[in-house]
């Protein structure tokens, strides 16, 4: 993997002109040093994550790992976490055979926050932003392996910044069966304008670099790789 975005902040103020008069510009500091600022007017939130967890890619904060367990994350970014039917938080097994496979349809029109399973400051992405994650002006994407696991690297072409998604398969929604293990299916928060479908992130090997968004049945198993809550 590439190196990631470390920053330290040595201090964080707010400027103004005088006392009197509102607050106009934040500055991050690093030993007495401007490395960031921004106008006070166009800040809606201010979110710490640890680094060790986040990247930046074309503007938007991902996590370096699947999610796991509710509310967890997997150990290592080429771990295949666990799989997710949308806008549930019931956590299947990437491996072996399932039990009591849920074959009803999720509903609602969105990913809703209490049935999210991402760990807390983070969520699963919308549509948009996993579009910004395929926009080749600027993100670089290849098909990698990383220990044995075959997948998908996304790399910012200005930071270099990368994350890399296993390719970990799906469960069918008849039975849970594990199947496509070697291809990669990631939600989005989106649904699509049919009532039983919601938006996904699909990526495979192939010369011609295979990836893109697609539509499918809410009640699919997919991983979930989420992004910072802001």
């Amino acid at each position: 993997m590439k190196t990631k975005v470390f920053i330290l902040l040595a201090a964080l103020f707010f400027s103004t002109a005088a006392f009197a008069q509102e607050v106009k510009t934040m500055y991050v500091m690093k030993n007495d040093a401007v490395i960031y600022q921004s106008a006070v007017s166009e800040i809606d939130s201010i979110v710490y994550i640890a680094t060790t967890e986040s990247v930046i890619i074309n503007g938007v904060i991902w996590a370096s790992r699947n999610v796991a367990a509710p509310g967890t994350f997997a150990a290592n970014p080429e771990d295949a976490g666990m799989f997710y039917q949308w806008n549930r938080k019931v956590a299947w097994p990437a491996t072996g055979d399932v039990t009591n496979w849920d074959i009803s349809m999720p509903t609602g029109t969105a990913w809703e926050k209490d049935n999210d399973p991402s760990p807390v400051g983070w969520r699963v992405p919308t549509l948009e932003e996993i579009q910004k994650l395929l926009d080749t002006e600027k993100v670089r994407i290849d098909w990698t392996i990383v220990n044995d696991v075959s997948g998908r690297e996304f790399t910012d072409k200005a930071t270099c910044n990368s994350i890399f998604l296993p390719a970990a398969g799906l469960r069918h929604t008849s039975v849970g069966m594990l199947s496509n293990v070697g291809l990669g299916y990631y939600w989005s928060s989106t649904q699509d304008g049919n009532f039983d479908y919601a938006y996904y992130l699909f990526f495979a090997y192939s010369p011609n670099d295979w990836w893109g968004i697609g539509s499918n049945f809410r009640n699919l198993g997919l991983s979930v790789r989420p992004v910072a809550d802001k």
